[in-house]
């Protein structure tokens, strides 16, 4: 059983059901999924960028992407529609566990004059989005192997009803909030 997913049960929901007066332990709000994604928007040139953002996204999540594309054309940025412009992962049960504590462990610490994540990422409904501007964050990636710095967007699903509960929900499990 992944770490994070033990403490999850032994004090997560314990704590939860105690601050927010929950009857059952099912209402106890949880982690649903993480969506990793990488836009490569220089793929529309050079599609081999495309594929050195897929493998980098494999190495990191332990899972291949689905490729993203175009939705509409674009004449300002010569896009078309249906050309690839991006790379996105859905983690859900262990392995999102995984990932998450990767994440909140080593990933993060990692980062430049880091002094926390914003508590501003939320959208209303109990979800968490944040930006990392750099892949080489994560110890899978080899700084040499590397041929451009590229960011990702990691968006945490969860069951919350509200900003509040999905905030101690993320805090208790180990997200290293910056002092608002």
């Amino acid at each position: 059983m992944p770490r994070l997913k033990d403490l999850y049960l032994q004090a997560v929901v314990p704590a939860m059901t105690e601050k927010f007066g929950y009857k059952s332990p099912m209402e106890v709000p949880k982690l649903v999924k993480i969506v990793v994604n990488m836009g490569v928007g220089e793929a529309k040139e050079d599609p081999k960028t495309l594929d050195a953002a897929v493998r980098e996204l494999t190495t990191i999540t332990g899972q291949k992407p689905a490729i993203a594309r175009a939705k509409k054309s674009v004449a300002a940025f010569k896009l078309r529609a249906g050309m690839p412009i991006g790379c996105k992962v859905t983690l859900r049960g262990d392995r999102m566990f995984e990932f998450f504590d990767r994440l909140l462990s080593i990933g993060l610490p990692r980062i430049r004059d880091f002094r926390g994540v914003s508590p501003k990422g939320f959208d209303g409904h109990g979800n968490y989005t944040l930006g990392i501007k750099e892949q080489i964050i994560f110890p899978e990636i080899s700084y040499d192997e590397v041929d451009a710095i590229r960011g990702m967007d990691i968006c945490i699903v969860t069951t919350a009803k509200t900003d509040e509960e999905a905030y101690e929900l993320l805090k208790l499990l180990g997200m290293p909030y910056r002092a608002a």
